[in-house]
């Protein structure tokens, strides 16, 4: 029997005994030993793992002061690669004080909000380890007590709050002899969030405060790791941290344990029987490289095998679109200059971009470096490493969209925005280009539309189409069917009056290969619609006043013929 695929469980004890399908990471325990951090910061994309090798590390370093719960967490681990490493590396195994802190739930509409989410993590983190404190409490001073027992009651001011994980630490020490490893998972949620909600100096201000208590002169730390999207040390969010060790996607070491290889991904797809369907795998959500390692994209993984599992014929689906913030791509779109869209277009085409490295970005820099927003967006996933190369004193990226996921995310953020813009726009002229046959006045009118947006023309007939039936979906007056999706032999877009005596549209679309044959398919196109005749269910439902139009695009141009069946075309 196969063991159930553990789509969105992030627990590392709840997937051991659960039984789920685990891929074995465990060797980022023996990596994270060797190299001896003190400070470790490990910026990947969202949904890559980080939640559960956090997870894995707590039970296996951490003294519960429970004899039977470390046999237990110990027990976790066995059959696992970790425990053939050696007694190196086994003699770790519950051996600190561990406080685990993931800041997701801070995304969040206020700072109030946000800072209450932050506060209730801190507590529940504190309430865990209430009973070591409550049996200990004779080694702590009464203010230390009082004040632990404040913040885990969720009763502490702000300025406790801010000291709260040295507080910790300290009280541990005192009364385990253990020093404390901190985990903190997704520490920059709160700063992304607060940056497009409005609040940024604040949650600034309170984030750097919280880790310097704890992270920069703390003799009760035995080391932590932190994860998220981004390194942000430009509002000095680690001040005076000189022994913080930043991972990033860049980084060689560590570059197999967050994400799946190809073997692994190979090894699942064979245990589950859906062998067949690894080309599809491979297109769809491979094509992140972490150092020098080509990695797939976990989470996407996994929820298609789960669908493989039910039909081996599954489609493949944008799986990460559901799950990670799209606010950069938006905020790219919605800002972008013309050379910015250009820069898009090349990436939708599958070019490449060359870029900058800087790993030390903040949120404000995307407002006045462009150079910023596309190192977010290779940061945060969006973008991979197609090579680099050294050139005056700096790193530079030639960068490209990942997969075929990664692409749809893209063009499905483009066209929402497209939509929202379009309704904003009045179209009155072209609609009534459109009414008199005026196929010169319409094209005008696209074309005018077309220069402003960005395209993507490796899918470029099911883009034209739906930038066509978006603009025309716009009238008031007309009611737009779209046929590409039905595959009936009908038209691309059929336009009609609700009244039978009002005027109907049948328009058919075609892409060019050259700006050459612009005119030529436009009226191949308007004769497609007068062979196949289809205008006929239009004039079987009794509309008597129809008119055809052929349309061609090539990039930002466009072509229109314009005539009534069985009559002659007229051009723009």
């Amino acid at each position: 029997m196969r063991k159930a695929l553990p789509v969105g469980v992030d627990n590392f004890e709840d997937v051991i005994m659960t039984g789920y399908y685990y891929v074995d990471k465990t060797l980022f325990i023996k990596e994270l030993l060797d190299l001896k951090g003190k400070v470790n910061l490990f910026t990947r994309p969202r949904r890559f793992g980080k939640t559960l090798n956090l997870s894995m590390l707590r039970y296996f370093f951490e003294d519960t002061r429970d004899t039977e719960r470390n046999a237990k967490n110990r027990a976790l681990f066995q059959g696992l690669k970790i425990m053939d490493a050696g007694e190196r590396y086994t003699s770790q195994m519950g051996q600190y004080s561990v406080l685990e802190l993931t800041l997701k739930s801070a995304k969040q509409e206020d700072y109030e909000t946000s800072y209450y989410m932050i506060e209730n993590a801190v507590a529940t983190e504190f309430e865990r380890h209430r009973g070591i404190v409550e049996a200990g409490k004779e080694r702590l001073s009464l203010w230390e007590y009082e004040q632990y027992i404040e913040v885990a009651e969720g009763k502490a001011g702000e300025g406790e709050l801010r000291n709260s994980l040295q507080l910790f630490c300290r009280c541990m020490h005192k009364i385990t002899g253990r020093k404390t490893v901190i985990l903190i998972d997704e520490y920059d949620v709160p700063l992304e969030n607060a940056y497009f909600q409005g609040f940024y100096r604040k949650m600034v201000s309170l984030i750097r405060s919280l880790f310097e208590a704890a992270l920069k002169t703390n003799d009760c730390l035995q080391f932590a790791v932190l994860t998220g999207c981004l390194r942000i040390s430009k509002e000095s969010i680690f001040t005076g941290l000189n022994h913080l060790n930043i991972i990033s996607v860049l980084d060689k070491k560590y570059s197999e344990h967050f994400g799946f290889t190809e073997a692994e991904v190979q090894k699942m797809m064979g245990d589950y029987g859906v062998g067949s369907r690894f080309p599809t795998m491979k297109e769809w959500y491979d094509g992140y490289v972490f150092g020098d390692t080509q990695v797939y994209n976990p989470w996407s993984v996994i929820k298609f095998l789960y669908d493989l599992e039910a039909d081996i014929g599954a489609f493949p689906r944008p799986y990460w679109i559901n799950t990670s913030s799209n606010d950069i791509i938006r905020y790219l779109i919605a800002r972008a200059d013309r050379e910015t869209k250009g820069k898009v277009e090349a990436l939708l085409g599958g070019g490449t971009l060359d870029i900058k490295v800087r790993e030390e970005v903040a949120y404000g820099d995307m407002r006045t470096n462009g150079e910023n927003l596309w190192n977010f967006l290779y940061f945060t996933g969006y973008l991979t490493k197609e090579s680099f190369y050294f050139r005056e004193n700096y790193i530079f990226l030639k960068a490209r969209i990942p997969n075929t996921e990664v692409m749809t995310i893209y063009e499905n953020t483009i066209l929402d925005w497209f939509h929202e813009q379009i309704k904003k726009e009045d179209f009155h002229g072209l609609y009534h280009a459109m009414e008199e046959g005026d196929a010169g006045k319409m094209g005008e009118a696209l074309r005018s539309q077309l220069f402003g947006i960005i395209s993507f023309y490796d899918s470029a007939e099911n883009f034209y189409h739906g930038f066509l039936a978006g603009i025309l979906s716009q009238s008031q007056d007309y009611l737009v069917k779209s046929n590409r999706e039905s595959g009936n032999g009908r038209s691309d877009i059929m336009v009609r009056s609700p009244s039978l005596r009002g005027k109907a549209f049948v328009i058919e679309v075609k892409v060019s290969a050259t700006i050459d044959e612009l005119e030529t398919d436009a009226q191949k196109a308007l004769e497609q619609a007068y062979d196949r005749r289809y205008a006929d269910e239009l004039r079987s439902e009794g509309y008597r006043d129809i008119g055809c139009y052929g349309v061609s695009f090539y990039r930002k141009d466009c072509e229109i013929r314009f005539g009534r069946p069985g009559g002659k075309a007229g051009g723009s």
